[in-house]
Order: structure tokens, then C-alpha cells, then sequence
């Protein structure tokens, strides 16, 4: 009983534990305040020992992100301190050096200022002198005294005279950078070897023009990179860079080959002292590199008659020279032979301002040909080669990328089928189009034709089912006209038997009886798996340049078969009147041509066969015949006797038709007279 009554005491209200004048005091003191305040507090909640644990963690956490960005901001100041400090220093060594020019300047000043008075004092000695008889007091003798000889300097005190202009003209710059004149100020070793390139280099005795051949691809010999590639004047390797850890600079230490040329700049430097050389004698090498040919230099190559000497000793003529067979490529060097004398293609391509501003698609690959083809053409052409020869790498490697490895230096093609491939291409990378003037390849090669086609009824057909096809829309005979870069024409098949002494027989066609495939009149048969054509060919208009293709190869299911027939063929005056067609003889003025170029291909068609190429140089209009690095002169009576493959000929807009056949009459009377 007596734990319940204290328990209950202790649960009782605290204002029934109060004494009654402290109770008393409590309710009058509710009365005097305000009705709002009157309302209850609600109670306040006791906190937990895990609340007052995460209260505790989240205080560290705040101090100490408040630490460390007070220690962000400390850094911060320590930093914008060293700035200061070093724009301090900045601003009193500039300081300084103004000073410093201020001083030089005044001393300047001052040294001209006392020359000055020098001088004026001198002129007027000199004045007063003249005035009272030049200085001569009375019973004095005036003698002629001559004035002393001019001293001879010798090449040593020449020498030194230079290095010191040299010396005064490098401090006149610094003095200039340093005072803010000119360019910006040199701050670092690299910039001022860029900016003060040296005209006098100790090692340009060392550079050997013999070994410089700059025709095959631009890589390091080391890391087969196309950055950045430098030539060595000494042994002619290529390398890459010219910093302190490239393969240049290493191989100038290793071998103590010191001249090097970038092949993308054409700048010689010095390794590895690393500075610029500038030098007009070496001029030669970089036009070996990079020719570039004037507007009268190539008007001047159509009459170019005298030989060139190349620094081997060796003589040529412009664009006579042989081209590299670097494995089997010899069916593209008669074709790229063949066609750098052709003069529109060629005065094209030694201008690089023609077709460098043509643009491309990105990473397009035929824009690589256009530029490859034309800096073979202009290695070609050079009139200041280092040798009578040229190796067309760069650009079979270019061949063998747009042809996805159709037409390889490593393996024998067909040149027709490489001459199509390459007519072809260079009009689409020179951006041409269906129109005659798009690009130089229509304009110089590019003639019209028109094409007759009608179907031939089946063999075993009755004759009145063939009255019955004849009279269908589809075995009406077709005109069509198409434009043509070259001429195919058929040989006649050779005998299937030998003559009498057991040799095989070599048959010879004219070759207007060949071109009577164009006249519009005779018509060929053309086969295809089911059906068969008849077709006619005649001309509407004559190409600049026409080239004539002789199909020589057939092949069957088993190997290629080679037509040996000889073509007879004059070398000028092949007229192609009769294959115009009617309606276009009287618009036609010119109607003759004349051989440029003739082809020829030997031996058996695959494996051991070789080619050949005829040109005339219209400078000294001789004949040469070049086989890959073979070059050599030869009689006109000696064309026609090869197997001729491909022939190019000019049309000749000098004289008309009927002036070229009054020519004619009398040379064929004489010969009937004679006969």
C-alpha cells in the first residue's frame, strides 16, 4: 500500500506538487499575457543516441569540407602570388631592357652628335685651308702628293669581313625583337634558327648529286612513315623528322651526314645543329624534286632540237627518256610513253595550276592519279636532270590503288585494256563530264560515231517465219550515236597451214582495207549467247588525236591466241574521208592524219611477251624507240614492219584534204614513171 500511494504521488501533476502561492502565481501570470500565446507548446521530443550520432558525423563532414576548401583557397592565393611575383619580375627585367636601349640610344645619339662637331669642325679647317691658298703658308712648295692604292683584300679577310656583317646584322635583329620593332621577340632556340636561317654552311661539300634520286615514294627508311620525311644530301636515304629523337637526327650522328632536305617544303637544314641553309646553289636539286615549267618554256618544247646534258654526263632529249621496268610494268610504260607526247595531254600537266585547284570528295583516291600522272610527265620533260633516266613508282603505286590491283607492276597486262582503264579515270578525276569540252581527255581524244544494229533472224527458222520476224519492231534495224575515245579494228584470222618450206605463213593487210570497218557500208557480225547482231559503223566527227587499237589477242576457254598479221600502214597522210558519213563531209575542213606513237608488242601473248614504243620528237622530227631504260634512234622504213598494237595520230589542221592529195599526185606519177 504504501508503494501505490507513492507511485501515485509521483504521477500526480506537476502544478498539484506545486506549493499554492507559487500556483497562484503561475495563474496570474496566464491572465496578464496574450490569448495566442496561450495555446500549448507541443512537447518537445527527446533525441536518440543514433540521431545524435548521425548529427555528430555530418558536423565532421561540414568541417571538413569547409577545410579543405579553405585550403583550395590558400592555394589559389600562393598561386596568384607567384604570378604576381612573376609578372614582377617580368615587368622589371622589360624594364631593364628598355633602359639598356634607352642607354644605347643616348650614347648613339651622343657618338653621332661628337662625329658631327668632328666633322664640322673639319670642313671648316678644311674651308679656311682653301680659302688662304689650301693650307700653304708663304715661300712654301705645294707638292703633288698621289693618294695612297686601295688595299687588296684576300679571300681569308673577305671571309671575315662577311661573318662579321653577319654577326652586326644578327645583333641589329635581336636589338629589334627585343625592343618590340619587327616580329615578335625570338623566346625560344628553335624559332630563332626558323627565323635566321644561315647562308653559310661548312658542309655543302658534302652533298653527292649522284646518289639523289627522289622518283620512288616518300617514306622513312626506317619507320615507313610519309610525315615529316627528310632526304640526305650524302647518301640519298630518306628519315623522318629532325628533332633530337627522330631517325634523321640520329643517322646525322651516326654517320656524320650533316645536309638534309624536307621533301614537302624543299628547305635544307643542317643536323644536328638544326638550322636552315640558304643557299642559291641548291636550286638544282630542288627543281630535281619538284620541276616547274613557265608558259614560253612550254610553248619552246614542241621545237626543242638540241640534246640536254644530265649531271651523269649523259645526253638527251626532252621527253625522250627511258622509263624503269621495275618487274613486269613495261605494258604501262609504253602507254604513259606514249602518252606524254601527246602535246594538249602534256602542256595540260606540266601547268600543276590546271588541276590542283580541282576538288574531290574526301579521301577520294583519284585525286592521287591526276597528281602522280602529272609529276611523271613533268620528270619526263626536265630539262635539268641529274640522269638521262626515270623510274615511275609513285606512279604505278597509284595505278595499282584506283584499279583496286587489276593493272599490278608485278605481273604482265594488256596495254589496251590499261590504256582504256586510264583515259577513263583521269576524265572522271579531273571532274569531266558527258560533254565534249568537260576535261583534256574528251577534248583531245574524244570523236562521235554512228552505230547501225539490226537482229539476225535463227539460222533454222523457215523462210516464212523470217519474213514474220523481219517484220517485228525488234528485227528493225537501229540508229544510234555514241561518242568513242579509240578505234577497234579486226584483223583477218591468220592460216590454219603452212607453206611449202613448213614455216607459218605471215599474212599483211593494208590499212584502209581495215578502216573499211567505218565506212557505213560493211557490216560485221557480233554473237552473243542467243542472239545474233549485223552492225555498221561510220564517223560524224574526228577526234584531234584518234587511236587505233588492233585486236591481236583472242581468248578462249583454254590460253590466249596472237594474231601475227602485219599492218602496212604510211607513217602521215591517212585520210579518213570515206568513213564520214555523208551528211558530215562538208562540215569536215580536215580529214588526214600523221603518226605520233606506234606500239608494238613481241614474242608469245602471255608469259615472256614484251613491249615496245615508236615516237616522233617534234623537235628534231627523228623517230626513237624506247624499251623500258632503252632508248635508241631509228629509221621511219623501220615502223612498219612490227606488230603494231596501239598507234596514235594527229590530225593534221595544217594543210586540207585536197592540199595534202595535190601533194600526193605528183609523188605517184614519179613512181609510175619509174616503175
Amino acid at each position: 500500500l504504501r508503494m501505490t500511494s507513492d507511485s501515485r504521488e509521483a504521477s500526480a501533476p506537476v502544478e498539484e506538487r506545486m506549493p499554492e502561492d507559487d500556483r497562484s502565481t503561475n495563474r496570474k501570470r496566464e491572465r496578464d499575457e496574450p490569448r495566442e500565446n496561450k495555446s500549448p507548446s507541443p512537447p518537445t521530443k527527446q533525441p536518440r543516441k543514433g540521431d545524435k550520432d548521425r548529427d555528430r558525423k555530418e558536423d565532421r563532414e561540414k568541417d571538413r569540407k569547409k577545410d579543405e576548401k579553405d585550403r583550395k583557397a590558400s592555394k589559389k592565393d600562393k598561386k596568384d602570388d607567384k604570378e604576381r611575383e612573376k609578372d614582377k619580375e617580368k615587368d622589371k627585367k622589360r624594364s631593364e631592357k628598355d633602359k639598356d636601349r634607352k642607354d644605347k640610344d643616348r650614347k648613339r645619339r651622343s657618338r653621332s652628335r661628337s662625329t658631327d662637331r668632328k666633322d664640322k669642325r673639319r670642313d671648316k679647317k678644311e674651308k679656311d685651308n682653301n680659302a688662304n691658298g689650301d693650307g700653304i703658308e708663304e715661300g712654301e712648295v705645294k707638292e703633288d702628293i698621289p693618294p695612297p692604292p686601295p688595299k687588296v683584300l684576300t679571300e681569308r679577310e673577305k671571309a671575315r669581313l662577311q661573318i662579321m656583317e653577319e654577326m652586326r646584322r644578327r645583333e641589329e635583329m635581336e636589338e629589334a625583337a627585343a625592343s618590340g620593332v619587327g616580329d615578335d621577340p625570338v623566346w625560344c632556340n628553335k624559332k630563332a634558327q626558323e627565323e635566321q636561317p644561315s647562308r653559310y654552311c661548312p658542309y655543302l661539300d658534302t652533298i653527292d648529286r649522284t646518289v639523289l634520286d627522289f622518283d620512288f615514294e616518300k617514306l622513312c627508311s626506317v619507320s615507313l612513315s610519309h610525315l615529316n620525311v627528310y632526304a640526305c644530301m650524302v647518301c640519298g636515304k630518306y628519315f623522318q623528322g629532325r628533332g633530337t629523337n627522330t631517325h634523321a637526327y640520329t643517322h646525322s650522328l651516326d654517320t656524320d651526314h650533316r645536309v638534309f632536305l624536307n621533301l614537302q617544303q624543299l628547305k635544307f637544314f643542317c643536323l644536328p645543329d638544326n638550322y636552315e641553309v640558304v643557299d642559291p646553289s641548291l636550286d638544282d636539286i630542288k627543281y630535281v624534286l619538284k620541276p616547274h615549267f613557265s608558259d614560253q618554256l612550254v610553248k619552246s618544247l614542241n621545237g626543242w632540237s638540241r640534246p640536254v646534258r644530265a649531271y651523269d654526263d649523259s645526253t638527251y632529249y626532252p621527253g625522250v627518256v627511258g622509263l624503269n621496268n621495275i618487274k613486269e610494268n613495261d605494258y604501262e610504260n609504253v602507254i604513259l610513253h606514249a602518252f606524254s607526247h601527246v602535246p594538249p595531254l602534256r602542256d595540260y600537266f606540266l601547268k600543276e595550276d590546271n588541276y590542283a585547284g580541282i576538288k574531290r570528295p574526301p579521301g577520294d583516291k583519284l585525286q592521287e592519279l591526276t597528281r602522280r600522272f602529272g609529276e611523271l610527265i613533268r620528270k619526263l620533260w626536265n630539262t635539268k636532270a641529274f640522269k638521262a633516266h626515270v623510274s615511275p613508282h609513285e606512279m604505278l603505286q597509284a595505278i595499282v590503288l584506283c584499279s583496286e590491283k587489276k593493272f599490278q607492276f608485278t605481273k604482265q597486262g594488256d596495254a589496251a585494256e590499261f590504256m582504256n582503264f586510264l583515259l577513263n579515270t583521269l576524265h572522271q578525276a579531273l571532274n569531266g563530264t558527258s560533254k565534249t569540252n568537260s576535261s583534256i581527255v574528251y577534248k583531245t581524244f574524244r570523236g562521235r560515231m554512228r552505230v547501225f544494229t539490226r537482229k539476225v533472224p535463227p539460222v533454222d527458222a523457215s523462210e516464212d517465219q523470217r519474213r514474220m520476224l523481219l517484220q517485228l519492231p525488234e528485227y528493225k534495224e537501229e540508229i544510234k550515236e555514241q561518242p568513242f575515245l579509240f578505234l577497234s579494228i579486226d584483223l583477218p584470222a591468220a592460216p590454219l597451214y603452212r607453206d611449202e618450206l613448213m614455216q607459218n605463213i605471215i599474212p599483211q593487210v593494208p590499212l584502209h582495207v581495215l578502216l573499211q570497218k567505218f565506212n557505213g557500208q560493211t557490216e560485221k557480225e557480233y554473237k552473243t549467247y542467243n542472239e545474233n547482231f549485223l552492225k555498221r559503223f561510220e564517223l560524224l566527227s574526228l577526234p584531234q588525236y584518234l587511236i587505233i587499237s588492233y585486236k591481236r589477242f583472242h581468248k578462249n576457254q583454254w590460253f590466249v591466241e596472237k594474231n601475227p598479221t602485219i599492218v602496212n600502214f604510211p607513217i602521215s597522210n591517212v585520210d579518213l574521208y570515206d568513213c564520214v558519213a555523208e551528211d558530215k563531209k562538208t562540215s569536215l575542213k580536215y580529214t588526214t592524219y600523221d603518226l605520233l606513237a606506234n606500239i608494238i608488242h613481241d614474242g608469245p601473248p602471255e608469259n615472256g611477251g614484251r613491249y615496245r614504243t615508236q615516237i616522233l620528237h617534234a623537235g628534231t622530227n627523228k623517230w626513237f624507240e624506247l624499251e623500258d631504260l632503252h632508248v635508241k634512234d631509228i629509221l621511219p622504213q623501220m615502223i612498219t614492219l612490227a606488230e603494231s598494237y596501239i598507234q596514235i595520230w594527229k590530225l593534221n589542221t595544217e594543210k586540207t584534204r585536197e592540199q595534202r592529195m595535190e601533194e600526193i599526185a605528183p609523188e605517184s606519177e614519179l613512181n609510175i614513171i619509174a616503175n
